[in-house]
Parts: C-alpha cells; sequence; structure tokens
C-alpha cells in the first residue's frame, strides 16, 4: 500500500502486571506464585497493595486493597516491599524501546503509553513492539489498537495478558454496546450512579441519549462530553511532549491509629518540608497546597487551598498545611495523611501541564 493511502492508527501499550514482573524478573523463583507488592512488604503493617500478580488476584487481591486484606484473602502470597527506583528503572527501558520505532511517543506513567503510528498493518506493528518490548526487557505487554486514543486504551483491556485486541468506529458497538457505563475510561463508580439514576445504564444508552438531556442534568460541559464518550469519539492527538508533573505529594501511613491531632500537626509539618524539598529540586514555586485524610477504619476526605502567591518559603506552606487541617474532623481518629503541593508551570511553558 502506498504511503498515501496508509491509515493514522493509536496502539496503546500496558505492561502486564508490571511491578510485579518486575520484581519476579530479580527473584525469578517466584515465577508463578503469588505475589503482592505493597508498603514494606509486611502484611502485619499498615499499608495498601501497589500491584498483585496474575496468581494473587484470583484470590481476590488488587491494587489499593489493605494490605492486611490482601494477607487474608491469600495467606500464602509472596509479599514484597515497593522498591520504586527499580520500577523507574524498568520504566525507562520500556519507553525509550518505544521510541526506538521512531513515532510519537505519549507516556502515560511507568507502565503505560500511547503511540501514533501510521501504517498498513496496526496489528503487525502491535506485535512488533510486543516482541521488541519482550526482547529488550523480558517483559510482557499487552497493546491496544485504535482508530483514536479513548478506543486504543479501551482495547488493551480485552488484549491481556501478552494479547492485542483492535477497537475502532466499526466494531465499537458490537463490543462495547451492552457493557456498563463505568466501562469506558473516563467515567467511573460515581458518574455511572448518576447516569443510571438517570436510567442510563450501558454504552449504547448512553450513546442514544440526546445531548441536551446529558448538559441539563450533568453540566453543559461534561454532560455532551459523556455522550462522547459512550460512541467511542475522541480526536486528541498522540502528545510525544515530556512529561511535566503538575505537582509532588507524600503521604504517611500510622501503624496505629492517631487521635492526638498534635501528632496529626506534626506528621504534616514533616510531609510539607519533605515535598517542600521534592518541589525546590524541580526549581518551580508551589501555587497550590492539597491534603489527604484517611480516618480509621479506611474513610478518605481531601482538602486543597490556592495559596495568595507561588512560594517555596517553608512558613508559607507550612500554615497553609496547618489551615488546610483544621477543616478536618478532629473527633476521629487518623490512619493516614498526605500533603501535596502542585506548582507553577515551568518558564517557557507555552500548554498545560498534565497530571
Amino acid at each position: 500500500m502506498s504511503e498515501s493511502t496508509r491509515t493514522d492508527w493509536v496502539l496503546h501499550v500496558d505492561l502486564d502486571q508490571f511491578i510485579a514482573a518486575v520484581e519476579v524478573l530479580r527473584r525469578p523463583e517466584l515465577a508463578g506464585l503469588p505475589v503482592v507488592v505493597g508498603g514494606r512488604g509486611d502484611p502485619t503493617e499498615r499499608g495498601v497493595v501497589s500491584t498483585a500478580s496474575y496468581e494473587a488476584r484470583e484470590f481476590g487481591v488488587g491494587s489499593g486493597m489493605p494490605l492486611r486484606t490482601a494477607a487474608k484473602k491469600c495467606p500464602d502470597a509472596v509479599f514484597l516491599a515497593v522498591d520504586a527506583p527499580a520500577y523507574e528503572a524498568a520504566s525507562v527501558q520500556v519507553m525509550d524501546t518505544l521510541r526506538g520505532f521512531d513515532v510519537p511517543v505519549e507516556v502515560l506513567g511507568w507502565d503505560e503509553a500511547f503511540m501514533g503510528v501510521r501504517t498498513d498493518d496496526p496489528e503487525g506493528f502491535a506485535d512488533d513492539v510486543r516482541a521488541a518490548v519482550l526482547d529488550a526487557t523480558r517483559l510482557h505487554c499487552s497493546v491496544g489498537v485504535g482508530d483514536n486514543k479513548l478506543r486504543a486504551k479501551i482495547a488493551t483491556e480485552f488484549g491481556k495478558p501478552r494479547g492485542r485486541f483492535t477497537l475502532t468506529a466499526e466494531n465499537w458497538f458490537e463490543v462495547m454496546g451492552e457493557r456498563p457505563t463505568d466501562a469506558l475510561w473516563g467515567i467511573g463508580r460515581k458518574t455511572a450512579a448518576k447516569l443510571a439514576g438517570l436510567g442510563i445504564r450501558t454504552v449504547r444508552e448512553l450513546a442514544e441519549t440526546e445531548a441536551q438531556v446529558l448538559a441539563d442534568r450533568l453540566g453543559p460541559t461534561m454532560g455532551p462530553w459523556y455522550r462522547r464518550l459512550g460512541r467511542g469519539v475522541d480526536s486528541s492527538p498522540v502528545d510525544a511532549s515530556p512529561y511535566v508533573p503538575r505537582g509532588h505529594g507524600r503521604e504517611e501511613t500510622f501503624q496505629h491509629n492517631l487521635t492526638d491531632w498534635d501528632e496529626v500537626a506534626e506528621a504534616v509539618r514533616r510531609l510539607a518540608r519533605t515535598v517542600l524539598d521534592d518541589i525546590r529540586r524541580e526549581g518551580r514555586p508551589a501555587v497550590r497546597v492539597g491534603m489527604k485524610m484517611r480516618y480509621a477504619p479506611f474513610e478518605t476526605r481531601t482538602r486543597s487551598l490556592t495559596l495568595p502567591a507561588a512560594t517555596v518559603e517553608e512558613p508559607v506552606i507550612e500554615a497553609a498545611a496547618l489551615d488546610l487541617l483544621g477543616r478536618f474532623d478532629h473527633a476521629r481518629a487518623v490512619r493516614l495523611v498526605g500533603v501535596r503541593l502542585e506548582m507553577a508551570p515551568p518558564l517557557g511553558a507555552d500548554h498545560p501541564e498534565t497530571d
């Protein structure tokens, strides 16, 4: 096929059980065993699951689950501590391999990226990508092939593990039509519940709902956007611009619930100082402070505030964090606290940052 008749495609590359897979590469004796990575690797301590191998997932273990719950569901699992530098190094290898195809690569995180590809054989290209990643890193990945980013992203789940799947306008409703609305990338449980309240439960029903109805009920911007999701419509390009973090955050899980809020305040001060050091290394001041609070047993709340001016001054950041702390319920025991600083855009930036 001539270059002029080739078609633009999007590939979504997603590493299979990435963190667990990296750990198994370092410890081959764990292959085939249920592996859970999270916290300091001690399921008697408080912490959450960062990832679980497929073998552990068969027992109902999933990301974000408390480690103690994971241990109850799968007592024979191997628990390992999080080793972020190892995962970062493996991710760099993967992304460098993708860039070796000389196409735009938009990195979404450690373990996934979009590729913008012009080809007459997208499935063959996807298979070449899978083989190249495996050869370079010994890690398996799945690839979603789509005629836009939304469809490519969703397609990947149908290709897992170690496979590929193609989702386009042609087979969109055949594949997605009767699935629940939260099967769409961009719709979570809360939005799905709102849609269900309108009698909209499936992707097809969402796609067939009048845009004005959704605008009236869910807002003039979000309502029509949800309808576009239901139809699989997405015009956003694959953006190969280097990833620019919007902010940095740190959190601390207490091994025992804190009821003394002076202790909570001290933890907030400590976290604020640490995150401030993080953004100073970026060379960008803070413009907004956020806080996450997890009450016992496992209820999470968040608050945030915009600073009067961009700053890296410790007293200002600390005062803002303590101001936020005062907005939480001090009558409740605290399991976890986190502090996040959002930064000013880098100098010369001509587009909004991505988180």
